[in-house]
């Protein structure tokens, strides 16, 4: 599966931005989608993930309250939420795909990785 990431850009903080991520192919909804992002100089981090099944969705903690995970499956896109945002969610936002029968949080478990879109967040 292809992903393309779209949706980043500059905002102040407090603001909100929602992330895109659309995939190709029809086998969509048979994936585990993520998304990751990686600060300048930093490791890229997990930041939440939606299960392709019920659907289920997981945080991390540092997004959790602010940040909205949801897909469609009829376009198959993924989406990012994200409200108040602070300076510190400043990076590159990837998305991911995953064939896994449970929901991973680990980047290594994800076999499919889109190119990227950048968020800056303003103080």
């Amino acid at each position: 599966v292809q992903l393309q990431a779209s949706g980043g850009g500059l905002v102040q903080a407090g603001g909100s931005l929602r992330l895109s991520c659309v995939a190709s192919g029809r086998t969509f909804s048979r994936y585990n989608m993520a998304w990751f992002r990686q600060a300048p100089g930093k490791e890229r981090e997990f930041v939440a993930a939606i299960s392709f099944s019920v659907p289920s969705t997981y945080y991390a903690d540092s997004v959790q309250g602010r940040f909205t995970i949801s897909r469609d499956n009829a376009k198959n896109t993924v989406y990012l939420q994200m409200n108040s945002l602070k300076p510190e969610d400043t990076a590159v936002y990837y998305c991911a795909a995953d064939q896994s029968v449970t929901m991973q949080v680990t980047q290594n478990q994800y076999d499919f990785w889109g190119q990227g879109t950048l968020v800056t967040v303003s103080s």
